[in-house]
This record gives structure tokens, sequence and C-alpha cells, in this order.
């Protein structure tokens, strides 16, 4: 870590700190010479030496090890963003990430899918789980309520259940793309035990999924055609688009629009006279 860079962390650290209120932290509403958290108590919430910490803002404790600095941000309490951006500071590079199924988005971003009526989108996990959707995807993709948390996952239904198979009309195309797409995301996710079990129960339940992952293919998968066989509305197209989720690494938004003006009339006719309940 370069001089500047050090600087620029103890600068940071010193400006959260500067901003938090000693009170909410458990110590005394004492008169204080300068704002916000002392350094001492920095550092007694990360439970690190007070003086390796006063070095660490003045630019002369060196790179902190990343469990230190993992102390250090949950003792500040830095959301996500923050505490990336420590680790950016620090290291270079973001940390490594260990991610955990929370199946649960701000109504806000509840909100943004409801808000297009005839575009199904999703929220999905690192893992593939859709742990949220809007009316069209219930009509168009699957209605995901009406199914069980632990089948909601989009590989395990790809692979496994005949019919989101019968309604791919090149599948095998479908397979490959999402398969090396999955490829990343189990990078991302660093050592995670959910993560190699679900691996596993892929490798062991389709041959198809192990021919694929045998390959070790990675790719993106931020955008492109789906193409739909739907048992009721008939064949449709749409694009899709892929949208990180700001302060959720673990997060991907995505949206499919209409490809052409049959498809978005096709949906919104049925939808009109199936409305969801």
């Amino acid at each position: 870590m370069s001089d500047d860079n050090i600087n620029a962390l103890g600068g940071f650290l010193k400006a959260c700190r500067a901003r938090l209120d000693p009170v909410s932290f458990g110590f005394r509403p004492e008169r204080r010479r300068t704002p916000g958290l002392r350094r001492e108590e920095v550092a007694q919430l990360a439970n690190i030496s007070p003086t390796w910490y006063t070095w660490l803002e003045q630019g002369r404790g060196g790179t902190p090890s990343k469990e230190v600095l993992n102390r250090i941000a949950a003792g500040l309490r830095l959301t996500a963003p923050e505490r990336d951006h420590v680790f950016i500071l620090a290291f270079g590079h973001l940390p490594e990430s260990h991610y955990h199924g929370i199946d649960a988005i701000t109504p806000r971003l509840q909100r943004v899918l409801d808000a297009l009526p005839s575009s199904p989108a999703i929220v999905k996990n690192i893992f593939w789980d859709v742990i949220a959707w809007n009316p069209a995807a219930a009509v168009v993709l699957t209605d995901y309520a009406k199914l069980p948390r632990d089948q909601r996952n989009i590989l395990r239904r790809l692979f496994s259940d005949s019919h989101t198979r019968a309604a791919q009309k090149n599948w095998s195309s479908v397979a490959e793309a999402v398969v090396g797409a999955f490829r990343a995301d189990v990078a991302r996710a660093g050592d995670s035990a959910e993560m190699a079990q679900l691996v596993s129960d892929l490798r062991h339940t389709s041959v198809e999924f192990e021919a694929l992952w045998r390959r070790n293919d990675v790719a993106g998968h931020g955008e492109g055609i789906k193409q739909l066989h739907h048992p009721a509305i008939g064949d449709i197209d749409l694009e899709f688009s892929t949208f990180a989720v700001e302060g959720r690494a673990d997060l991907n938004l995505m949206i499919f629009n209409p490809a052409n003006r049959d498809s978005e009339l096709r949906i919104q006719q049925w939808m009109a006279a199936h409305p969801p309940a």
C-alpha cells in the first residue's frame, strides 16, 4: 500500500468516526473537544491497540490485516459500500466476499419491479434464487409465489423441471449461457459451503449440468434475447438486461422487455384477462 493510500485510509477512518454519536455506542455523553468517537473508543470497539489505531489514522501503522480491517469496519458500523471503500484504500481491491442468502429486498426496489406492467422483472441472489418478482414475471416466467422457497432456484428449475425446460425455445443455448454465468458467481462467492452444496446437487441430479460444468466456461449474463413458448400466451421474444443492486453485491435485477410489439400485446392481453390476485 502506497503512502498516499495509507493517508487516504486514515483520513477516511477519521471522517467515519467523527460523524458517529458516542452515546449510541454506549459511551458517556460527556463534553468532547471534537465530534464523534475518540480513537481509543474505536480501538476498543475493534479490539485492537489504541496506539496502533492512532498510527493507522496518521499513516504510520502500515497495512492492516484483513481481519483487523474487518473488525474496524464492524466497530465503526460501516455500510457495505463503505467497507468496500476501506478495502480498496487499503489493498487496492474489494474484500473477499462470503455471501449468505438473504431473501428480502427493500420496499422501494419492489416498487421498481411493480412499475413495469408488461415487462417481467426479477431479483436473484448470487445462488440464483429468485427472491423478488413482479406480476408480469409471475405470468410469463414462473409464479414463484406458488413455489416453496427452496424451489425458486433458476438453475434447479432449468435442469430439473420439465415445464421450465419445455418453455425454452432453445434450451441447450440457454443452459450453456446460464452455467457460464453461474460459474462466475461461484468464484465471487468464495469459500461458501452453501454454494458448494448447490453445485454438488446440480452435478449429481443433471448429467447435462455436469457436462457443461466440466467445460469450465465462464460468461457474462448482462443482456441478451430470451425466446419462450408460453403454454397460454404462445411464442414471445424478450430482451433481458441485468443490473447490479447498489449496496447489495449479492443481488441482481433482471428485466425482460418484450422484444417486439406482438410479444408485448400477447402479454398485455393475457394479463388484462387474468389480473393478479
